[in-house]
């Protein structure tokens, strides 16, 4: 007896229930991944619709999908077409950037611990993921994102009186003090002017639609921190630290600072893991390894992952290219991009909202 239509399509759905998300512990076709689903003389093909399109599973995802459905009588071929929606995570009481869906502080409880360099190079690998990607530059006392993005000495546009037109590079939105003040000058300013700064850049810039946007803060736990958790903008917070015990201790300060004012910690990264000589392929732990794991582990947030030492890492930023934009296939630039994808990770797991298993059609041929 020749099987139905909807009885294909039960069969198939059944199928692809068997494949979980091993991030958010359920599977593909009741988290609504599954869209547009079509069968046509034995080949299915649908939309398989991911949280992020820097999901680090999506492969994983689409292979186990082909072996559940090549287990059905009948079904020769599977097409997949890999697309992602990232979900918004703009509370109600957010004011300002309602259009951007995940606003991520990326921060550290002291400077020299490379937290520009981590937050230049994670906005730009989920740019080059397809995500649309925005990075304020909230250090105000020493803004350093005109000069790693080759946009030094330049200025932005204005589109009226009262909003500014944000600076491009790399395929990265841009905003930052150093566009508005002379190289050689010195911003001095009390925490009231930095709390007014910090509105306008949230207020008078024309962002538009962003799935991500990363707040490169200032060291410490002052007025811009207050400033932006006082206004219900951020999705969460990353902390960046190096292995040796006296940044370790400013970490944990930092990362107490965004728990006590409700902001959700995603994790911890450790900066200058390690140098792993190109010559001789020599491990040296110049500062320590491995205390932002234990850190993590101890406070029960997650590892982000660690970055090694890499001199290009320097170059580039001062020629205004990135390292994953110069070198994507060096250690550190791999790093990067395994960082971004587990922060988008923890962002879909914290912020998730199970949406109705909906938008899929079948059409028979």
């Amino acid at each position: 007896m020749a099987t139905s239509p909807n009885e294909t399509r039960q069969e198939i759905l059944t199928a692809l229930q068997q494949v979980q998300d091993p991030d958010l512990k359920r599977d593909i076709v009741s988290l609504g991944f599954v869209k547009e689903l079509k069968i046509e003389e034995g080949t299915v093909s649908f939309d398989l619709e991911l949280t992020t399109p820097a999901c680090p599973v999506k492969e994983q995802l689409k292979s186990e999908c082909r072996e559940q459905l090549l287990a059905i009588d009948g079904i020769n071929d599977v097409q997949i077409n890999l697309t992602a929606q990232v979900r918004s995570s703009a509370s109600p009481s957010r004011a300002v950037l309602q259009e951007v869906k995940n606003v991520v502080a990326i921060a550290s409880g002291k400077g020299g611990v490379g937290k520009s360099t981590v937050t230049a190079n994670v906005a730009l690998a989920l740019a080059q993921s397809g995500a649309t990607v925005g990075l304020l530059d909230c250090d105000i006392y020493g803004p350093s994102m005109p000069l790693m993005f080759g946009l030094a000495g330049r200025q932005p546009e204005m589109i009226d009186q009262n909003m500014i037109k944000p600076m491009e590079s790399h395929g990265v939105k841009l905003m930052s003090m150093g566009f508005l003040s002379s190289d050689d000058k010195p911003v001095i300013w009390r925490g009231p002017m930095v709390h007014n700064v910090i509105q306008q850049f949230l207020n008078n810039v024309a962002w538009g639609e962003l799935d991500y946007m990363f707040i490169d803060m200032p060291p410490g736990t002052g007025d811009a921190q207050l400033s932006l958790a006082q206004q219900s903008v951020l999705t969460g917070s990353v902390i960046v630290t190096t292995p040796q015990d006296v940044s370790l201790i400013d970490a944990r300060k930092g990362l107490k600072m965004f728990e006590q004012v409700n902001v959700p910690v995603l994790g911890i990264v450790e900066n200058m893991s390690f140098f792993e000589c190109d010559g001789c392929g020599k491990r040296t732990e110049i500062f320590k390894h491995g205390g932002g794991k234990k850190t993590s582990e101890e406070l029960d947030v997650p590892f982000l992952g660690p970055v090694p030492i890499d001199p290009m890492i320097v170059l580039g930023g001062d020629a205004g290219e990135p390292l994953i934009a110069g070198h994507p296939d060096s250690p550190a630039a791999k790093a990067f991009l395994e960082i971004a994808q587990n922060i988008t990770r923890q962002l879909s797991i914290s912020g998730f909202e199970t949406p109705q298993a909906k938008d899929l059609s079948l059409t028979w041929k």
